[in-house]
């Protein structure tokens, strides 16, 4: 069974339905004791660092987590889920869990490329380059493309917890992988066939790097 947590943060229903799609059977829940019974965990998010803050330690899904982590339980985090692992973000100015180390920046105001100004949030569909082998990204093609929608992107501290980049009128960290975290900026859910891929790898996953 895969668990996703519910912290209000939106985009549960649509990971649901991709696992379902790929007759895997999930629940979503806002009880810790219910994903302790759970053999992996998803934690999406769409929505703002700090009110998402608030609701993981109404729940005590921020220990929850800290625990699984500590306890070796494979985790898969996306896009706000991924973000708030780091440290601290700049949206609303929010300590966040601390699982790494690492903070989160918003993107420029004034972010260019080559055809001029880029819009902020960040919307649409981007390549990631992958720097090295991860059973989570088994069967991934180099031009693979895949969905983002965020105006904020991680910043580890340790260069080598990062997997994937990706342009954006700036090099950003896209895809973070430690021991038996992993966690994607983009939306795998809202990816298509190499998406459901990513989500089939994770949920046959052991929970470390290399297989």
């Amino acid at each position: 069974m895969v668990g996703i947590i519910d912290y209000r943060a939106g985009n549960l229903t649509s990971v649901a339905r991709a696992l379902t799609h790929l007759s895997i059977p999930s629940i979503i829940t806002d009880d810790p004791t219910v994903l302790q019974e759970c053999e992996r965990i998803i934690f999406p998010g769409v929505g703002a660092a700090g009110q998402a803050m608030q609701d993981l330690k109404r729940t005590g899904m921020d220990e929850f987590l800290r625990n699984a982590i500590k306890n070796k339980i494979p985790v898969l985090g996306i896009c706000l889920g991924t973000q708030i692992i780091l440290e601290y973000s700049e949206e609303n100015s929010t300590p966040c869990l601390g699982l790494l180390p690492g903070l989160v920046r918003r993107f420029p105001s004034d972010l260019t490329d080559r055809k001029g100004r880029l819009k902020v949030p960040h919307m649409g569909w981007n390549k990631v380059k992958i720097t090295r082998n991860h059973p989570v990204f088994y069967e991934i093609a180099e031009e693979a493309e895949f969905y983002f929608v965020h105006s904020y992107y991680p910043v580890p501290k340790n260069d080598s917890h990062i997997l994937g980049w990706t342009e954006y009128g700036i090099t950003f960290c896209s895809i973070i992988a430690v021991e038996n975290i992993v966690a994607v900026q983009f939306h795998p859910e809202k990816s298509g066939r190499p998406g459901l891929q990513i989500l089939k790898n994770f949920c046959y996953w052991s929970g470390k790097d290399a297989e």
